[in-house]
C-alpha cells in the first residue's frame, strides 16, 4: 500500500519564524517534514546559515553537524536545480523552474512506514528516474516526526540550461 501527501505552498519560509508559522510544522505526519525540508533548503542559495536554522529547528534535539553541513554545502553548491526538481512544474527542459505556487508531493510504502519510529518519505525529483528518500524519525513524547537525514540531493540529470549537448 502507498501513501502520499501534497503540499501546496503560497511563498517559502525565509526564516525559522516563518517556517514555525507554517501549519505543516505541527510535524504530526512524517510528510509534513520531509516537505519543509524542501521549502528550507529552497533559501540555502540567499543565506545557508538561516537554511541551516530552519533544517535544524526540523530535526528537533539533533541539529546539523559539522558534517551534515558540508554535505549539503558540496551538493547544492552550484546546484540549486537539484532542489527546485522535487517541486511541480519543473522539468530539465525549463531548467528545473517550478510553477506557482509551490508544490511537492511526499509518500511512503505502508510497510516503511509501519516499522516504528523511523521511516523514509520519498520525494520525486523531475531529473531523475526513480524517487529519493528523506529519513525521518518519531518523537513519542512530543507525537511529531524530525528529519535525521537528507537523503534526496544527488545529482540528476544537467538542466537545459547548462547542458551543452542540449
Amino acid at each position: 500500500m502507498y501513501q502520499s501527501e501534497t503540499f501546496v505552498f503560497n511563498s517559502l519560509p525565509t526564516s525559522v519564524d516563518e517556517l514555525r508559522a507554517f501549519p505543516e510544522f505541527s510535524l504530526d505526519t512524517p510528510f509534513k517534514g520531509a516537505a519543509l525540508a524542501l521549502a528550507a533548503l529552497m533559501y540555502y542559495e540567499t543565506n545557508p546559515n538561516v537554511c541551516y536554522d530552519m533544517i535544524d529547528a526540523l530535526r528537533g534535539p539533533a541539529p546539523l553537524t559539522v558534517y551534515a553541513k558540508q554535505f549539503l554545502r558540496d551538493r547544492l553548491g552550484g546546484k540549486m536545480y537539484v532542489v527546485r526538481s522535487f517541486f511541480a512544474g519543473s522539468s530539465p527542459a525549463n531548467s528545473y523552474t517550478p510553477t506557482q505556487p509551490w508544490t511537492v508531493t511526499a509518500h511512503v510504502n505502508s510497510d516503511a512506514y509501519l516499522t516504528g519510529d523511523r521511516t523514509n518519505v520519498f520525494v520525486q525529483s523531475s531529473g531523475a528516474d526513480s524517487p529519493r528518500p528523506i529519513q525521518m524519525r518519531l518523537k513519542p513524547s512530543e507525537g511529531r516526526w524530525y528529519v535525521t537525514e537528507i537523503q534526496c540531493l544527488s545529482d540528476i540529470r544537467t538542466p537545459a540550461n547548462e547542458d551543452p549537448w542540449a
